[in-house]
């Protein structure tokens, strides 16, 4: 039995029944001609291991490729290990809401000590690979992450539930089945490695090899706690230092609106089974006579095609305790001023040393008739509670949370702008004093 079950014939058994069954319990949104070529070429590379595994040089191109970009993938993500704690927190949030699952709001509590650990395990696996260390546990840690990622990405492509991965941060934003394709790619890369894996040698002595994985260890958790703790070294959003919110809000000369349609979904009286209608097929279908069978469920709004060459920011909204809107008086400010961007006042760091210190560094600032700003999402009362409980006296305004997340990667962050340009910002950690900010970069 054990020789049997170590066969070829037994391979091509398990791995032809596994392809059967993904092929009929594949969901509407995946095409099934798509999905038959993708378990043909799996098919392929599973029983034809031991002539590809003679190939070194597909090996050798497939293990560069697969250290270099989970190295490159953990490395960005470590870079603002916040931001990708958020899109983790998305996706729990989601996943709890389809399934009514409670135990995946525990993992949304979670979801930075989760976002740091997985940014550093694709960093050290990336390293683990192209070292050779441990070959046989690295490729099995590699599948296990891609498999895990590409459930993800396809979940949310098929439903439409998260509008991009966060894969490589916001260093580059990848529509739901683009990341899928990039994990079906990277799933086929590493197949090629399991088929060639007596061609991954180990690059070095084997005490050579531990020393280089404790600096990769040591690196890949040290790298994303030092950038919560202080600011994504490397910043790529549309708040960056140097950019200006004003022209990144300018629509392009080509700019063209995303297309949406109606969609009208239908359930059956009998089945509860639910179909959904363009406007045309629901006219040529005429399922609204058929009463006794079929009922109007909902009316969506499907995405046909993204916009074309959108606006960096398209969602930069400030308005005052009344309702009133203020961002061109904010964004149009010829002088210097200060925004302390504290999205949400319930959870902000409000130790006394730092509400002492914003207080005294407001007093300066307002002295020489400089603006400043406390940009925030939360309540009336919770602003009127702050402001009591740390006699804070500078002016609230209220802008979306998520707009704010984006912002600066610190609640409470300090940002110094100028006609709508972020000249510099600041983790609450590293608050900087009135003199220092007017001496070096105020002129």
């Amino acid at each position: 039995m054990k020789k049997f079950l170590s066969s070829k014939i037994f391979r091509l058994i398990w791995s032809v029944g596994l392809a059967f069954i993904l092929y009929f319990i594949c969901p509407p949104c995946f095409s099934k001609t798509t999905l038959l070529i993708l378990l043909a070429i799996q098919l392929v590379l599973i029983n034809a291991a031991d002539y590809i595994g003679k190939i070194a040089i597909i090996t050798h191109i497939a293990r560069f490729l697969v250290g270099a970009l989970f190295i490159f993938s953990g490395f960005i993500k470590a870079n603002d290990p916040l931001g990708f704690s958020y899109k983790l927190k998305e996706y729990f949030e989601v996943f709890q809401n389809d399934s009514g699952m409670a135990f995946f709001e525990w993992f949304a509590h979670i979801s930075l000590p989760l976002a740091i650990i997985i940014c550093a395990s694709e960093i050290i696996l990336g390293v683990m690979l192209l070292i050779g260390y441990k070959r046989d546990l690295t490729l099995w840690l590699l599948f296990a992450q891609i498999a895990f990622f590409t459930f993800l990405t396809f979940y949310s492509a098929c439903f439409n539930k998260v509008t991009h991965c966060g894969c490589f941060g916001d260093f580059l934003k990848l529509k739901p089945w683009e990341s899928f394709w990039k994990d079906i790619a990277l799933m086929i890369l590493i197949t090629l490695l399991f088929s060639g894996k007596e061609n991954i040698k180990e690059l070095f002595a084997t005490y050579i090899l531990s020393i280089l994985f404790l600096i990769g260890v040591a690196f890949s958790f040290g790298f994303p706690i030092y950038a919560y703790r202080n600011l994504p070294p490397l910043d790529f959003r549309a708040y960056a230092p140097g950019m200006n919110i004003k022209e990144n809000m300018k629509k392009a000369a080509d700019y063209k609106d995303p297309v949406y349609e109606s969609m009208l979904v239908y359930e059956n009286l009998k089945t509860h089974e639910k179909k959904e209608f363009s406007q045309k097929a629901y006219m040529d279908s005429k399922i609204w006579e058929d009463t006794l069978n079929w009922k109007w469920s909902a009316t969506n709004n499907k995405l046909i095609s993204d916009a074309v060459n959108p606006p960096k920011i398209t969602d930069f909204t400030v308005s005052d305790l009344n309702g009133n809107t203020v961002t061109d008086s904010l964004l149009n400010d010829k002088n210097y001023s200060f925004w302390l961007v504290v999205y949400d006042l319930a959870q902000t760091t409000d130790g006394e040393s730092l509400m002492a210190q914003i207080n005294d560094f407001y007093k300066l600032s307002s002295s020489e008739k400089f603006k400043f700003y406390a940009l925030t999402a939360s309540s009336s009362k919770e602003i009127d509670d702050f402001k009591h409980k740390h006699n804070a006296l500078y002016d609230f305004v209220t802008v979306d949370a998520t707009v704010l997340k984006t912002m600066i990667r610190s609640n409470p962050g300090l940002m110094l702008m100028k006609d709508g340009t972020v000249i510099a910002n600041w983790h609450h950690s590293n608050f900087p004093t009135f003199s220092f900010v007017k001496e070096k970069l105020m002129k």
